[in-house]
């Protein structure tokens, strides 16, 4: 389905189907993780690195001459030689680092909780395994994940797959088997459409919705059913309470006075193109420049409130600054140095970040380097 409301919600509830009879309050054998099976760098070691490595050995700083940012570098080593050595991970400086068995280095991360046993497993494994660092992050980010292409994933190969009713059932079954777990047994109606009615409205079902579906003997009983509630006017203030979020909606200032504000109609006009699935091009092109749409409706105009950024009142608070740092906020531009509003006055053309916005001139703004 081409329509943005399908693309962000039927993924989500292809998972809900298939983890509605997943999981089990039996406790699961223990196992050491990361003994079976190829360990996906992605996936298991490039989170250690990001949450417990990169901050003293990335771009900004790298202790030692080390950095574990870039896939070049790491191989490389730094003042005390290789961290990684392909196939043994027993003569890897990294490895022994991390455990705390380096003779002269001390245990790794400093002033942090050490590496969980799980933790040490992956990137010992990763290593004898032969290190795969993929080409995909090879190099630091340097861009924003919301600005690059979404690419599909490679399906698991099991070696059992009566259990699987689509594709992502094979992620799920994946993930149960690294944690010694078993599918449960599948939920009973009453538990599914409760299931359903708190994640697609945010509500439980009403008895007589719960007789109704207990009723319906029917093969496709449950796609109906999920068909029903997406119907549902509370669909999209279930939903739309998350873009609104992200909006930083609010009914009033905030801050310390907390003044009323007066643009509950924005809040509404989210609602009702949600519920009416609107695509989401669409969806984004109203909230940012609807007024300049060729003969913009009122519900256009409307639709801008995204732009209308919340009001600080507080003293000492240079109104321009506040305005110009929530529309930063407010379409998600990252800047790659340090920006500061000061009384400078210096400017810096808006253009080479953003088109068309006001007259192409952020007032006030100076670049630290």
């Amino acid at each position: 389905m081409s329509n943005w409301q399908w693309w962000i919600r039927w993924p989500y509830l292809l998972v809900f189907v298939a983890t509605a009879n997943v999981f089990t309050d039996r406790p699961c054998a223990a196992q050491k993780h990361g003994e079976s099976g190829n360990i996906d760098f992605a996936t298991h070691v490039l989170p250690i690195l990001d949450a417990k490595c990169v901050s003293c050995h990335g771009a900004e700083k790298h202790e030692s001459g080390l950095r574990l940012d870039s896939r070049d570098a790491a191989f490389r080593g730094g003042d005390n030689g290789p961290a990684i050595v392909a196939k043994d991970a027993d003569a890897s400086l990294v490895l022994q680092v991390l455990t705390g068995e380096h003779a002269s280095i001390e245990r790794m991360p400093l002033e942090q909780e050490p590496l969980s046993n799980q933790q040490i497993d992956f990137i010992r494994n990763w290593i004898d395994q032969g290190a795969e660092w993929p080409e995909s992050h090879a190099s630091p980010v340097t861009q924003h994940w919301a600005f690059s292409p979404p690419v599909r994933p490679e399906l698991p190969v099991l070696d059992i797959n009566d259990w699987v009713r689509n594709p992502i059932d094979r992620f799920v079954l994946r993930k149960l088997r690294e944690h010694a777990a078993d599918p449960a047994a599948p939920a009973d109606k009453a538990t599914l459409l409760r299931r359903l009615s708190l994640d697609l409205l945010g509500l439980p079902p009403s008895l007589s919705q719960v007789d109704e579906f207990l009723a319906d003997e029917s093969t496709d009983a449950v796609a109906a059913q999920i068909e029903q509630l997406l119907r549902s006017p509370h669909f999209g203030e279930r939903w739309g309470k998350l873009w609104l979020d992200a909006a930083r909606y609010a009914d009033s200032d905030g801050f310390e006075k907390d003044k009323p504000r007066f643009v509950w109609a924005y809040r509404d006009w989210v609602i009702n193109a949600i519920n009416a699935d609107m695509p989401y091009d669409q969806f984004v092109i109203r909230q940012i420049a609807g007024d300049q749409l060729p003969n913009a409706s009122p519900e256009d105009v409307v639709a801008t409130g995204f732009c209308n950024a919340m009001l600080n009142e507080e003293g000492g608070v240079d109104p321009e600054q506040f305005r110009t740092e929530g529309l930063f906020r407010s379409y998600g531009l990252h800047w790659q140095k340090r920006v500061r509003i000061d009384h400078s006055m210096c400017t810096v053309s808006f253009p080479q970040v953003r088109p068309d916005f006001s007259n192409g001139i952020l007032p006030s703004v100076r670049v630290l380097e």
